[in-house]
């Protein structure tokens, strides 16, 4: 039997594409997303209670991987990008049907006229994702304290430390007013280290760009230290 869903909201976010976007939720504070409903599905009656809530459940699709199929066997981040462990005891998109699980922090429910949104905090969605349901984050029942995790370990990822050039700098101070909270967004993500596992090992001279918050940035890797070196708004590169 086939089964037909539609999205009923659609996540924007400050990660504009796949590298550099949180591998888990939570682990970004700093970047606040929209959940807008969409048109059939902004009911203020279905949200009704929502706001007693501190946290929400997101079922979301992999939308930029609907079409590219799946695979029986992956090669999670964690375990160096190698070894490869069954794809139902991973977290990755490449699934028989990609849909996606995320826990979110509600900021605010708001209804503006016959538009319904809720703000959340600390996504690890790209912009655009679209959202099948919402449920809520139940604590008592959800929150499993003796739980095992397997090669995923309690511990959280080792987090860099951010260094800004001059040039990035002074981009900050100028996004500053239109963007106070970038600096933080930045150093949060950054200190995640978006690269592939296998590049964060050994030398790695490369220089690289992420989308995040509207803005390009260039950054390199040396060792434990990630170096901040150009902050460009998206506009100004399309328009050079």
């Amino acid at each position: 039997m086939n089964y037909s869903i539609d999205p009923i909201a659609t996540i924007k976010t400050p990660f504009k594409e796949k590298f550099g976007t949180p591998r888990q939720p939570g682990l970004v504070p700093s970047a606040v997303a929209t959940i807008d409903f969409h048109q059939g599905f902004a009911n203020s009656e279905a949200i009704r209670g929502l706001e007693e809530f501190s946290h929400v459940w997101l079922i979301f699709a992999f939308h930029l991987n609907w079409e590219e199929g799946w695979s029986p066997t992956v090669r999670p981040p964690r375990l160096g990008g190698n070894t490869r462990v069954g794809v139902y005891a991973t977290r990755s998109p490449f699934r028989p049907n990609p849909l996606g699980l995320s826990v979110v922090k509600i900021i605010a429910v708001r209804e503006e006229g016959a538009k319904i949104s809720i703000d959340v905090e600390g996504p690890d969605l790209i912009d655009g994702t679209p959202i099948f349901d919402i449920k809520p984050y139940i604590a008592y029942s959800d929150a499993i304290p003796e739980a095992q995790s397997s090669f995923a370990s309690v511990a959280p990822p080792q987090r860099l430390t951010i260094v800004f050039s001059e040039e990035a700098r002074e981009a900050l101070e100028e996004a500053r007013g239109n963007n106070p909270e970038l600096e933080q967004l930045l150093v949060e993500t950054l200190q995640l280290d978006p690269r592939p596992a296998y590049k964060q090992k050994g030398d790695d001279a490369r220089d690289y760009w992420t989308l995040i918050g509207g803005y390009d940035i260039r950054w390199n890797a040396d060792g434990d230290n990630l170096a901040v070196t150009k902050i460009v708004p998206q506009a100004a590169m399309k328009s050079s």
